[in-house]
């Protein structure tokens, strides 16, 4: 089987390709072509906003194409920044400027309040319209400060619940797969799609 790959982060692509090469090897997933614009997302969730991506990539291409979309709920915050959190700092911010942002708004937080989850919700597309979607999360908690220097994201500050007090940014690639809100999700899409 193959797909285009519909997101345009380098990082998650490239994460994305790793878990499938892993755990669905009968799925080749083709790079998104680079004079494709941008999809707006413009949907309240998660689900939504990669079903925008997958059915842009897939009426665009003519092939199917797998997207996702993924957001960090914080408790403390009321769920945010949930659907904007590539975002949450501004339209262009970098992951730095994201974390940054994230840490000031739980300046003052216990560590007993500071629970979060990542989800990331994943959809296979076809242009006939044939969908099929998955769902991986993520419980954990938000470190008092960035610990790390691997992933991208909020990694650097994110403590899974199921490890061992690392952040998913202390953890080597296949640590952070085995665990992860993508990994997750993308494991059971590739369950779904027979592989």
């Amino acid at each position: 089987m193959k797909f285009v790959l519909a997101t345009a982060n380098a990082d998650k692509a490239a994460e994305i390709v790793a878990i499938f090469a892993e755990a669905c090897p009968g799925i080749e997933l083709l790079p998104r072509p680079a004079e494709l614009p941008d999809v707006d997302e413009t949907e309240p969730t998660l689900e939504g906003n990669a079903r925008l991506k997958a059915t842009a990539l897939a009426d665009a291409t003519g092939y199917a194409a797998i997207a996702d979309d993924t957001g960090l709920e914080v408790d403390a915050l009321d769920g945010a920044p949930g659907v904007y959190s590539s975002r949450f700092a501004g339209e262009h911010a970098t992951y730095a400027d994201n974390v940054a942002k994230l840490l000031e708004r739980l300046d003052g937080v216990p560590d007993a309040k500071r629970s979060a989850r990542f989800t990331t919700v994943a959809v296979a597309r076809w242009p006939d319209g044939r969908e099929v979607t998955a769902r991986g999360t993520v419980e954990g908690v938000i470190a008092r400060g960035p610990r790390g220097v691997g992933g991208f994201g909020y990694d650097p500050v994110f403590v899974p619940r199921e490890g061992d007090g690392r952040t998913f940014a202390e953890m080597n690639s296949h640590e952070k797969h085995a665990l992860s809100h993508r990994g997750r999700a993308f494991r059971a899409l590739g369950e779904r799609l027979g592989t």
